[in-house]
């Protein structure tokens, strides 16, 4: 799911994904920050930037591209400082183009501040406007600005207070590093809808999206962030600022179905484990009189495990990820467009034909894709394909930062359970329920956004029209 412009055109997009690295010392942190990027690769593949902080002074460069387009040992070597964040983005608000990567840049009276954001504000267009009226000017289209612009205006004792002012303005999800001429501070918003954590390096801390970024670069889990807390880094260690007023924590539960990488770890909870539990309990819900258990790769395979290992069904290989396709593979036509599941996803046909399948997949979004591989597999001669998913209904948009099509685009919210099997051209099709997927990962519906399987957003949220207001700016 992670570099596809085909299977991709039917899975919710990524948000982005952040790193904070402060090590003094070290005047090499961006090589770190590198690494750790790559390894947060799969929330974000449209641009990637790297700001340091050297002596003070902070430079930033960024580029379109995966990380290792952007970036090679010339720029790296350039990129020299004991202090430095990172980005990789998926634009949710904003056009795609260099302008609009992060990290953002702000110059302002009491200095220089670099931001990268993780996430989505439903009250930016609003705030916004109020900030131009006032005479401020924006240079990119992104509700990040918006950020960085009220820390700045709001500047007044010390960055802790602004940052605190500021969370009390924006409403949305946002995990954020910020560097400023002396310190790496780390933020999470109120609800905890994007998740942010620490880690320990000798001499220094890391702040990142997921855990799987520390262990990258060699830093030992120190702790999640948590909901509505200011965590400021500096020569005197780390210190915490808990902000007034923070609501119920709603972690967004697709970090768990299949955002994060399946060797992360979110409060205490590994992400393998979950997608498996998921697996074992849409068994349970869902059986199906089958012959051999096979994944949609890669995402779908913890979940096709687990499937197999409840069923008793026998786990197997049934589909070849070609995973040298490329980000920027070919213009797609629309011929291209139509055979691009079979670039992608190779039926293997030794272990599927004349069999009857279970195919397990995480999501269904519009169903083309569905469609496509069950026609691929029936192809290759499987007697009967029976479609389980490891997530409930998609029924409603997401405004927190993951790009959801519109309603009326969302299959699940338009069509009953019959008529979508018949759509993908399945002989039968399963959803794991709302309450079996919060089971596995331990809740009994506290903790966890789950407004796009059931409309409850944890906040007002803008009409579906106003959506993607800064794409019409």
């Amino acid at each position: 799911m992670y570099d596809d412009i085909f299977i991709d055109g039917d899975k919710l997009k990524e948000e982005c994904g952040v790193v904070g690295i402060y090590q003094k010392g070290n005047v090499n942190t961006s090589n770190m920050a590198y690494y750790g990027l790559i390894a947060l690769q799969h929330r974000g593949q449209e641009s990637a930037g790297i700001a340091v902080n050297n002596d003070g002074i902070i430079s930033c460069y960024k580029e379109m591209g995966l990380v290792a387009e952007a970036f090679d040992d010339r720029i790296l070597n350039l990129l020299k400082g004991d202090m430095c964040i990172g980005h990789v983005r998926y634009s949710t608000t904003g056009e795609s183009f260099v302008n609009n990567a992060q990290p953002l840049v702000v110059k302002y009276k009491n200095g220089t501040i670099a931001l990268a954001h993780n996430g989505n504000l439903v009250n930016a267009p609003g705030v916004r406007r109020t900030l131009e009226e006032e005479g401020m000017i924006f240079a990119t289209s992104i509700d990040s600005e918006v950020i960085a612009s009220l820390i700045a205006k709001n500047y007044k004792s010390s960055i802790e207070a602004a940052i605190e002012d500021t969370m009390n303005i924006i409403r949305g999800s946002y995990a954020l590093v910020i560097m400023t001429n002396d310190k790496l501070i780390g933020v999470r918003d109120k609800h905890g809808l994007r998740p942010l954590v620490l880690g320990r390096l000798e001499g220094g801390y890391v702040l990142a999206s997921e855990t799987c970024a520390l262990d990258t670069i060699g830093a030992a889990f120190v702790r999640d962030i948590e909901p509505g807390e200011i965590v400021v880094i500096d020569e005197d260690g780390v210190r915490s600022r808990r902000v007034e007023h923070s609501e119920e924590k709603r972690i967004c539960i697709f970090e768990y179905i299949y955002f994060a990488r399946p060797d992360s770890v979110m409060d205490g909870v590994s992400m393998f484990r979950v997608r498996e539990n998921a697996g074992r309990i849409l068994a349970k819900e869902q059986p199906a009189e089958a012959d051999v258990v096979i994944c949609v790769p890669d995402s779908g395979t913890p979940a096709a495990i687990g499937y197999a290992q409840a069923s008793g069904i026998p786990y197997t290989i049934g589909m070849i990820k070609n995973k040298y396709i490329g980000r920027t593979f070919i213009q797609p036509t629309q011929t291209i467009r139509e055979t691009g599941v079979s670039l992608k996803l190779n039926p293997l046909r030794a272990n599927i034909e004349g069999k009857r399948i279970v195919m397990v997949d995480d999501s269904i979004v519009r169903g083309t894709t569905s469609k496509k591989i069950v026609q691929a597999l029936r192809d290759a001669g499987a007697k009967e394909v029976h479609v389980r998913v490891s997530s409930p209904i998609i029924s409603h948009p997401c405004y927190f930062g993951i790009d959801t099509p519109s309603r009326k685009e969302l299959v699940g919210a338009n069509h009953y359970l019959d008529t979508i099997r018949e759509r993908i051209g399945a002989d039968s099709l399963g959803y794991l329920s709302l309450e079996g997927l919060l089971e596995s990962v331990g809740s009994r519906g506290e903790g966890y956004c789950t407004a796009c399987f059931c409309g409850d957003y944890p906040m007002e949220v803008p009409s579906e029209s106003d959506k993607h207001v800064f794409e019409r700016r």
